[in-house]
């Protein structure tokens, strides 16, 4: 334990040197950049951009287009046939790609080079050594961490592809690996279910689990109804010492668990079966009563989901891991219960273009001493796995400063906005003002879908799974042109001026926004762990893709 204490106090040496440094923040970011043009500036790439004339931020912007992935995908096929200087300088390694889906089908490829996967290690233990500090029982309580393998297959050139997350958790520090209950070979576990009831079968036989870390927030919700709706298969397999042949687990798995899950456990069983008998179920909340930190997104669209964490896990702080995709790293939170975080502007560098101006021909364009707090902004960053002035289409919000360094908080993807008749509805918006219309008419529902409709005039069309009487929808509609109207000045505009209909309600089969979950992880490059529930469809063509609902008002 005391190797443990030592090493934490040595890791905030780091975490001091970042604060300390955001009073200078502009200048490190300029740094940072020209770095990262230096040493890429014989690759393909940077002959074609003239990166050995850059000098300034004022070069960089002239040499290098802002750009999407599709601006980048011919040097990316390249560099997964083995030709690593289509995009990078001498010296560079491609560790990995890691996998997401694209918004046009085909999947995305982002290289991960070992400059990208130090610098992805660097911000990661920083948000780590701060968590670890506020919650030093965590050396001593197990973490349960999820990830995902990162070697799902080979490229022609022979590099892996899969998820950054499973890279991390294979090459953690020696002294730190004990920490984590979960072992790398569960990534070899595709299938969601299967994998979380192993997690579940190797983590429930201690009460002393201190953090759960995942991606997104439906992943707890998920993992605590699964061992509620398995409570009886898990006793037995505790009791019995076996693990369940029901779940679709490959046979290298169960071969190396087999040692560490043959033990029987009749003590424990008895404990669960008693909290089953005294509360009726089995969640995180009773089986680990000492829980101290859920790490999750909790901002943007995810938040909708928090309340219903706390039903199942109690009192654990939240603590928010920040910014963060496969292109990288970008904000970290360092306090708990609080979505923004600090830009990680020692790592990458970023730009920032105001929310209003990103479909202008020349946008305004910010580095990130210069944004204005309380402002959206869609985040540029240039990263060391060869994507520059990268339009990633997240949208943030600048709360504050420190130093020059400002603190940003994930509002929404910008794709995730609709506007049918000018009124640029975000799922920001939808989120916060369906959830408010539902309190309002004594409703709750996790999950919806607001979807655009066409018409004359169009109108916007509430999808739910929950079936209501017809003066119930009339309200609920009611109320969210309401609450939608108090949020978007535009969208009540649309409304009075009849350029928008009124909302009404669609009530779509039970079971819809499962089968639309389960079609949309079937894609390549898809993650369980990072699947995002669409509460705005911006396509009027969405609500053909379902089964057809019936609607009311």
């Amino acid at each position: 334990m005391i190797e443990r204490y030592l090493f934490l106090c040595a890791k905030q040496y780091p975490v001091h040197r970042f604060l300390a440094g955001t009073r200078h923040a502009s200048q490190v970011q300029r740094d940072v950049l020209l770095q990262k043009i230096r040493r890429h500036a014989e690759s393909q790439f940077g002959r074609e951009h003239g990166f050995a004339d850059i000098r300034t931020v004022a070069d960089f912007r002239r040499q290098v287009p802002v750009a999407s992935y599709e601006y980048y995908r011919p040097y990316v096929e390249r560099v997964k046939r083995g030709d690593l200087n289509a995009m990078f300088g001498a010296g560079t390694e491609v560790l990995m790609f890691s996998m997401t889906s694209g918004t046009t089908g085909e999947s995305k490829y982002i290289p991960i080079t070992n400059d990208f996967f130090r610098e992805y290690r660097k911000s990661w233990n920083i948000w780590g050594a701060r968590v670890f500090w506020h919650h030093k029982d965590l050396l001593w309580k197990p973490t349960l961490q999820f990830s995902s393998d990162w070697q799902q297959f080979r490229t022609e050139g022979g590099i892996p592809c899969g998820n950054v997350s499973g890279l991390a958790a294979e090459t953690r520090p020696w002294l730190t690996r004990p920490l984590f209950i979960l072992p790398a070979v569960l990534n070899k576990i595709h299938d969601t279910a299967s994998k979380q009831y192993v997690a579940l079968r190797l983590a429930l036989p201690t009460r002393h689990i201190g953090m759960v870390v995942t991606a997104n927030p439906l992943t707890l919700l998920n993992l605590a109804r699964l061992a509620d709706a398995q409570r009886e298969s898990l006793i037995r397999d505790i009791h019995d010492g076996t693990l369940s042949t029901r779940f679709e687990i490959p046979d290298e798995v169960r071969r190396a668990l087999r040692r560490r899950l043959s033990r029987c456990q009749p003590r424990r069983a008895r404990q669960l079966e008693k909290l089953v008998e005294r509360t009726g179920h089995l969640y995180p909340r009773d089986f680990w009563p000492g829980m101290s930190v859920l790490a999750v997104w909790t901002g943007g669209s995810v938040g909708s989901y928090l309340p219903k964490v706390r039903e199942y896990y109690g009192s654990a702080v939240l603590r928010d891991h920040g910014l963060s995709a496969s292109e990288g790293r970008m904000t970290t939170p360092f306090e708990d219960g609080q979505s923004a975080g600090f830009l990680d502007y020692i790592s990458h560098y970023f730009e920032f273009i105001p929310e209003e101006e990103h479909d202008h021909p020349k946008p305004t364009v910010l580095e990130c001493h210069q944004l204005e707090e309380g402002k959206d902004y869609y985040i540029l960053p240039t990263t060391s796995n060869g994507l520059y002035r990268y339009d990633i289409h997240d949208v943030v919000r600048c709360v504050g400063y420190r130093g020059q360094c400002p603190q940003l908080e994930f509002i929404s993807k910008g794709a995730h906005f609709s506007s049918l008749a000018g009124e640029k509805l975000s799922e920001f918006q939808v989120v916060r003002g369906v959830h408010a219309a539902l309190q309002d008419v004594g409703l709750s529902m996790e999950h919806f879908v607001l979807a655009p409709t066409t018409g004359d005039p169009p109108k916007y069309v509430l999808l739910i799974e929950t079936r209501l009487e017809a003066a119930a929808e009339r309200n609920l509609a009611r109320q969210v042109d309401v609450r939608l109207s108090e949020m978007n000045v535009e969208y009540e505009d649309r409304l009075q001026s009849k350029r928008l209909q009124s909302v009404s309600i669609g009530c779509v089969p039970a079971g819809t926004w499962t089968a639309l979950r389960k079609k949309r992880l079937a894609k390549p490059g898809a993650s369980s762990e990072q699947y995002k529930h669409p509460f705005l469809a911006s396509d009027p063509a969405f609500i053909d893709q379902l089964p057809r609902p019936s609607t009311g008002s």
